[in-house]
């Protein structure tokens, strides 16, 4: 019995958990390998759309890895999450959901595509990113082939089926 009661606050912040992923990235069925910071900027690139028109699209994540405010690995174009151990994903956009804001960028989840490594990151299959703070950028720009960096922080779920 007391197995059972001390385990029932563990399943109740579990279910807290689970239940703020929305249902558009949800990964039912597998289980968290890791869950960690990024704190970075999202790139932009002012050049012109299909109408001819310049405007600034997404060009590539750079953010740091953090676990206990300890730098622990990065992500990059690609995109790619890459661990100090060695250990590596790149995944691809399967789902999305809004952020929490319009300023924030969407919550995602990514299908790994291709890994390497034998550490932290091996037998990942699926990367949530969850808690978008800031990395939208929108306005106009005036020259092709200028950059803008807008800081974001996420977190980003690593899972395995």
């Amino acid at each position: 019995m007391r197995r059972t009661l001390l385990a029932l606050p563990l399943l109740a912040i579990a279910s807290a958990a689970h239940a703020q992923i929305p249902a558009a990235i949800a990964a039912a069925g597998e289980t968290i390998v890791a869950t960690w910071h990024a704190e970075g900027a999202q790139v932009y690139e002012c050049k012109a759309g299909a109408d001819g028109k310049l405007a600034w699209a997404f060009r590539e994540p750079i953010a740091t890895l953090l676990l206990d405010g300890k730098t622990i690995g990065r992500h990059y174009a690609g995109p790619n999450w890459e661990h100090m151990d060695g250990s590596a994903v790149v995944a691809k956009v399967a789902a999305n959901a809004p952020g929490a804001t319009p300023k924030d960028i969407p919550w995602l989840k990514l299908e790994v595509v291709s890994s390497r490594g034998s550490g932290a990151l091996s037998g990942v299959t699926t990367v949530q990113r969850i808690n978008t703070a800031g990395g939208r950028h929108e306005g106009a720009c005036e020259k092709a082939g200028t950059f803008h960096s807008a800081p974001y922080a996420a977190d980003y779920v690593f899972l395995r089926r």
